[in-house]
């Protein structure tokens, strides 16, 4: 199970929000590249990177920096969503050393861009599927669906879709405990892998995750609390790895 620091960007900023409020944020560091640097050196196996304002926009506008930490990630892959609407998006993502694309808002509005990138690029496409509630939001979490995670899930079973990020809204960023037993249940629903996200708050947290890590539970993005150091990002990963060790 990866434990995958959260990079979040605006304004070419590495920035944390709350529930996904734009206007809730809080600046942890000016320089996304030196975060991601740290992390790599404590251990990172993959960096998460989220282009808020392309996920307002509907198109890249962090994409200068997202190019330069993909150069200081090196081997290390990297992911990202927040904008990705399009092919030639897409195309200039993996151009620049982006090892999967994270697919939200086309997700639930037009599913066949899913399946059309993953005939594209085999292997390197994520789905970012962000509830509230068990329905699926869109537009940067700004709208609201009639779409439930799970069918909107099992819609892509057979599509060549690489993992799913499942991310509960009302923990993401509030540091109140990830939501284990929805991300399981998901989990338990389909057969793609699901990566955790939202609320991941304390090495309890993991420890919850790495016991249900044989449901499906494929990883764990953690945000503020890496930047708030309730969990350190090293023995977060060890405790994950003895999960896997055991199984």
């Amino acid at each position: 199970m990866l434990i995958i620091p959260a990079i979040d960007l605006k304004d070419g900023k590495c920035v944390r929000l709350r529930q996904g409020r734009m206007d809730d944020d809080t600046v942890f560091d000016d320089n996304p590249v030196d975060v991601a640097r740290r992390w790599l050196k404590e251990g990172a196996r993959r960096i998460h990177l989220v282009d808020l304002d392309g996920a307002f926009a509907g198109e890249p506008r962090n994409a200068a920096v997202v190019s330069e930490i993909c150069k200081a990630c090196g081997d290390v892959p990297v992911q990202i969503g927040g904008g990705i609407r399009s092919i030639e998006t897409a195309t200039a993502y993996i151009n620049a050393g982006v090892q999967y694309l994270i697919i939200g808002t086309l997700a639930v509005k037009q599913p066949e861009f899913v399946d059309e990138l993953c005939q594209r690029f085999p292997g390197h496409v994520i789905v970012g599927l962000d509830a509230n509630e068990g329905f699926v939001a869109t537009e940067g979490w700004a709208e609201a669906s009639s779409v439930t995670a799970v069918s909107l899930a099992k819609r892509f079973e057979d599509v060549g879709v690489s993992a799913i990020v499942y991310t509960d809204i009302s923990r993401d960023g509030m540091m109140q405990g990830v939501n284990t037993e929805a991300t399981a249940a998901l989990a338990d629903a389909v057969n793609i892998p699901i990566i955790a996200s939202g609320g991941v708050t304390n090495i309890d947290d993991i420890d919850a995750l790495g016991k249900q890590r044989h449901r499906g539970i494929a990883g764990a993005i953690v945000g503020r609390a890496l930047y708030e150091k309730t969990i350190d990002l090293a023995q977060a990963q060890a405790l994950a790895d003895s999960y896997t060790d055991n199984a």
